[in-house]
C-alpha cells in the first residue's frame, strides 16, 4: 500500500515539476538519495565543534535562494546543522524522497504536502516559508490581451486558461476568484503549458488567459498589449503561503532535537531573508542562473518561517470544495509542535 501511495504522487508531480523547469532551464542535484543515505552524519566545521548533517530538497526557484543565504550567513551553523541542498524536480516529487528518508527535510507547496496527507503519506509541516502578499503587486497572477474582452475572474467562465499543472495553486486559487465574481468556475477551461511558453502562446491566440508567476509576471505585463485581470491569491486567501518546510512523521518522531534545530534555524534565516532582500537577490544569478538586471527587479515573495495556520486552514477547504482532496485537512495534526 506505501508503494502505491508512493507511486502515485510521484505520477502526480505537476504540481511543481513544470514551475522548477520554467524558472531555470535546468537544474543540478539528485533525488537518488545516494549522498544522502548515510546521513544524517556528524560533520566538523573549522573550529572543531561536531554539526549534524541534513540534506533538504529544494526547488531551484527564486524563493529557495534563502536557504542558500542562511548557509552563507552561518545561520544553520550556529544551530549545530550541516546542511546540504539538494534540488528536486518538483514538490510532490520531492514527497516521496522525504518519506523514503532520501531528504531529511524538503521546501515545497502546502498544497502537495496536504494531498499527500489525504492519500496517507505521513508529511509533517516543520515551518512556515514564503508567502504571497495580501495585498499590492503579488507574486502571480493573471494575464490577457488587452483587446481580450477579459475584464474580470468572472469573465474567465467559458474561457481557456492556462496553468502550469491542474489540481495546483493556480487553478485552486483561479476557480475561487471567479466564485466570488458570480461565475461557474466549473465553465473554466483549464490547460497545462510551460511557463516559458505562455506568453507567446496567448500572443497567437492559442490561449485566453495565462497565470504566471514571477518574474514571467512582469515581463508579460511590459508588453502594452497584456493586461492584469488580477491576483487570485489575494481573492482565494490574502497571504496565502507559497512554501512551508516539511519533514516525515517518522524523521520527526525519531529526531525531535533536529527537527527543533532546523526549525529554529529556519526561522532565523527567514527572519533576516526579509530584511536583507538585496542580499538574497545577490544570490540569484548563482544559485539558479537568472539574469541579474532580472534578480534585482524581480517581485519576491514574503519570508516567514511562523506558520500561517488560518491561511493554509483556508486553503485546505478551498481543496475539499474544488474536490482536490477526499476531507478537509487537519493543519493542527499535520504540523509539528
Amino acid at each position: 500500500m506505501r508503494n502505491n501511495i508512493i507511486r502515485k504522487l510521484s505520477t502526480a508531480a505537476a504540481g511543481g515539476v513544470l514551475l522548477t523547469l520554467a524558472l531555470t532551464g535546468c537544474g543540478s542535484g539528485s533525488l537518488s538519495g545516494d549522498e544522502a543515505e548515510s546521513s544524517p552524519s556528524a560533520a566538523e566545521n573549522s573550529g572543531g565543534a561536531e554539526l549534524q548533517k541534513v540534506v533538504v530538497g529544494v526547488l531551484s526557484i527564486a524563493p529557495s535562494s534563502a536557504m542558500q543565504y542562511g548557509i552563507d550567513e552561518g545561520i544553520f551553523e550556529e544551530h549545530g546543522l550541516d546542511v546540504e541542498l539538494q534540488t528536486g524536480t518538483g514538490g510532490a516529487a520531492m514527497l516521496p524522497a522525504v518519506s523514503t528518508g532520501s531528504m531529511n527535510f524538503a521546501v515545497g507547496n502546502p498544497l502537495s504536502v496536504m494531498v499527500a496527507k489525504d492519500k496517507g503519506l505521513d508529511m509533517k509541516i516543520v515551518s512556515g516559508y514564503s508567502n504571497s502578499k495580501a495585498e499590492g503587486n503579488d507574486i502571480n497572477g493573471v494575464v490577457v490581451r488587452k483587446d481580450s474582452g477579459i475584464a474580470s475572474f468572472a469573465d474567465l467562465e467559458g474561457k481557456t486558461t492556462s496553468v502550469n499543472a491542474v489540481n495546483t495553486q493556480g487553478d485552486l486559487t483561479i476557480m475561487e476568484s471567479a466564485s466570488l465574481a458570480g461565475a461557474d468556475p466549473k465553465g473554466i477551461k483549464f490547460n497545462e503549458m510551460p511557463f516559458p511558453d505562455m506568453e507567446a502562446q496567448l500572443e497567437l491566440g492559442n490561449t485566453d488567459a495565462v497565470w504566471l508567476p514571477e518574474p514571467f509576471l512582469s515581463r508579460a505585463l511590459a508588453n502594452p498589449e497584456n493586461v492584469l485581470v488580477g491576483y487570485p491569491n489575494q481573492e482565494a486567501v490574502p497571504g496565502m503561503p507559497t512554501m512551508v518546510t516539511f519533514t516525515s512523521g517518522n524523521y520527526a518522531q525519531e529526531n525531535p532535537e533536529i527537527v527543533t534545530a532546523f526549525q529554529d534555524a529556519v526561522t532565523e534565516t527567514l527572519e533576516q531573508a526579509e530584511a536583507n532582500t538585496n542580499d538574497v537577490r545577490a544570490i540569484l544569478p548563482a544559485f539558479m542562473g537568472m539574469d541579474i538586471a532580472v534578480a534585482e527587479k524581480m517581485n519576491m515573495e514574503e519570508f516567514d518561517g511562523n506558520l500561517r495556520s488560518d491561511e493554509l486552514s483556508s486553503m485546505g477547504e478551498l481543496m475539499l470544495k474544488y474536490e482536490f482532496v477526499a476531507k478537509e485537512p487537519d493543519i493542527a495534526a499535520m504540523t509539528v509542535k
